[in-house]
């Protein structure tokens, strides 16, 4: 903790959210069998409570809540800090997870007169895992501990990957963990280089001491590669596509709506937490250029792919470039950053959600049907309409139109282009929305015919439910009150800069 800063009220509740799905952990590997099942979905109404009330004292509070452990203050001690980002990533993890837990009860339930299965077993521990994971992220104050969080959700998001022990789903694990290898490999010397510079990893300390040094300079370019393959930013985006389309529908949404904004959500707090200090060399502007890079490169790929899961992968990377356009868009203290950052944090939320919800449609279509061949969708809508009517408002998002919560992202991130006169990325946002209309189209216009279609299995109701929920809330996302977007302004770094609340 900075001088400033002592342990809050509320402060234990960070704690909570760490230790919770950590205690899951452990009593599922003592109790074992399908007993981890219901200790997943048993313990996810409290992690959602504890994410609310998180929410609710920073927000009673107006600023971040702070809990240093032991008592003892960086840099002898850790600190753990929620501000509003964190807090509505906590409860945007603990609404996802336990969704994709439930609609996974068809595919990793162990019924009682059967022995338990070691697919089902390693599907609920790493859901699990990936759940304390990014509670750790999200309110972790200190590099290597984010380190640390970073790797535990990687070795609990590549099983998930491949738990259905297919050849084609371990290549594509191998790809994903080259990636994050190297990944890791580059984002831990950059914090050695940070450390050796500053004698400390403290994200608050680090920012009060920074300073332009060539070492700073290698680092944040260190780091920054290292995140930028872990979130599969376009070209680090090769093991994506296939890691996401070959998994199973529940750990597609959970690794699409969740994972890859772990290491984003670093690439956040290093960028405008850490360093906002130096002066400026580039950096926004490249990692702008690299996400626009992404939304035509991977929207482009989305039209061309035969498969429904292929075409939401691909989607995937479009979508994550959006979410780069809030460097160079958010940064500073100007009167249109305020725009950026709020957009470029709904396009996380709404990506989230859409994405989560597509994924499991996706897997309740292929459940029905026996394939997810786009070709042989005709008629597929009259047959399932729920299915259906969540692709459609899932994409709705996508294209950014309204009413949806990508529509608000879109709208804010168009508005801060616009004001401070980079008409680059407004170029973008309006190219990237055509090119997902194009894609979306591909998926509903075969299924909207008349044509009649043999299911081999009814849909599951409850699997169509749950994903519609998904979809409603990323449309909901649309209707954010201006409240809303105070929540997530506090704790932004600009605004302490100034002073302000």
């Amino acid at each position: 903790m900075t001088p400033a800063e002592t342990t809050t009220s509320g402060g234990a509740l960070l704690v909570l959210a760490i230790l919770l799905p950590s205690a899951g952990i452990l009593a599922s590997f003592a109790l074992g069998g399908r007993n981890a099942e219901r200790i997943a979905l048993g313990s996810a109404p409290l992690a959602l409570a504890i994410a609310l009330s998180v929410l609710a004292e920073v927000w009673r509070a107006g600023r971040p809540i702070v809990y240093a452990i032991a008592g003892l203050s960086p840099p002898l001690g850790i600190a753990l800090r929620a501000d509003g980002i964190s807090a509505v990533m906590l409860v945007t993890s603990a609404l996802i997870i336990p969704a994709a837990g439930l609609y996974a009860r068809a595919g990793f339930a162990t019924p009682p007169a059967e022995r338990e299965s070691r697919k089902a077993f390693t599907f609920w521990i790493m859901l699990q895992a990936i759940s304390a994971a990014l509670a750790i992220i999200f309110v972790s104050g200190d590099l290597f501990n984010l380190y640390v969080a970073l790797e535990l959700l990687t070795f609990a998001a590549l099983p998930l990957a491949c738990v259905e022990g297919r050849a084609e789903t371990f290549a594509a694990a191998l790809r994903y963990l080259l990636f994050a290898l190297f990944g890791s490999i580059f984002y831990l010397l950059g914090a050695a280089l940070l450390y050796g510079a500053f004698g400390t990893l403290d994200i608050a300390l680090l920012a009060e001491r920074m300073r332009p040094l060539p070492a700073v300079t290698a680092a944040a370019a260190l780091m920054s590669a290292g995140l930028l393959a872990k979130t599969a930013l376009f070209p680090l985006h090769l093991w994506l596509p296939p890691a996401h389309a070959n998994a199973p529908a529940p750990a597609s949404a959970v690794l699409s709506g969740l994972v890859v904004k772990g290491s984003f959500f670093l690439t956040l707090r290093l960028w405008f937490y850490v360093l906002p200090a130096l002066p400026a060399v580039g950096f926004d502007a490249i990692l702008g250029a690299l996400g626009s890079g992404a939304v035509v490169f991977g929207s482009v790929l989305a039209l061309m792919q035969p498969r429904l899961k292929l075409l939401i992968a691909y989607s995937t990377i479009a979508q994550i470039g959006y979410l780069f356009l809030i460097f160079p868009l958010g940064s500073g203290l100007h009167a249109w950053t305020a725009d950026g950052w709020n957009g470029g944090l709904m396009q996380v939320l709404a990506h989230a959600f859409a994405k989560a919800a597509m994924f499991l449609a996706a897997g309740v279509l292929y459940e029905s049907l026996g394939h997810d061949k786009i070709a042989k969708f005709s008629g597929a809508a009259k047959a399932m309409p729920m299915t259906f009517l969540t692709l459609g408002l899932g994409g709705l998002s996508l294209m950014g139109l309204p009413p949806s919560g990508g529509f608000a992202a879109k709208w804010l991130l168009l508005r801060a282009s616009v004001a401070s006169g980079q008409w680059v990325w407004a170029l973008v946002l309006l190219v990237g929305g055509l090119l997902a209309a194009g894609y979306v189209y591909r998926i509903l216009a075969p299924a909207l015919s008349s044509d009649p279609v043999a299911l081999k299995a009814p849909p599951r109701r409850a699997g169509e439910a749950i994903a519609l929920s998904l979809a409603l809330v990323a449309v909901v996302l649309g209707f954010a009150p201006e409240s809303f977007f105070q929540l997530l302004d506090i704790g932004r770094p600009a605004l302490a800069t100034a002073g302000l609340p």
